[in-house]
């Protein structure tokens, strides 16, 4: 099965290895050890991130460390891009209205 980055982000245990492993490389085992999870279970999410191609590996003697290949991100930071263009235009239109009504308050004292 072919899978991509929204079905990588799709779970929160796969996002929250993610962001586990964006700030340190770690091995299944210590993922594992973040999670009520079986370390099967958390096996599989690594499966899926690495068919996703988000998690590079690196062994160091016996272990493997996982570490998030943030280039893979893109393609969701893409999707996301309109998305934060609309919010940030209605953010700043509240803005403008939050600041047009405080100046009028403010001219009635």
């Amino acid at each position: 099965m072919r899978r991509d980055i929204f079905h990588a982000i799709a779970d929160p245990t796969r996002r929250e290895i993610i962001k586990l492993v964006s700030l340190n490389p770690m091995t299944p085992n210590s993922l594992a050890d973040h999670f009520d999870i079986s370390r099967q279970a958390v096996s599989k999410h690594i499966k899926i991130l690495s068919e996703c191609s988000l998690l590079e590996q690196e062994y160091s003697g016996r272990e493997i460390y996982y570490r998030l290949s943030p280039a893979k991100l893109k393609p969701l930071d893409e999707w996301l891009e309109p998305f934060r263009l609309m919010w940030q235009k209605r953010f700043n239109e509240l803005d403008k209205l939050l600041s047009k009504k405080n100046k009028t308050k403010n001219q009635r004292r």
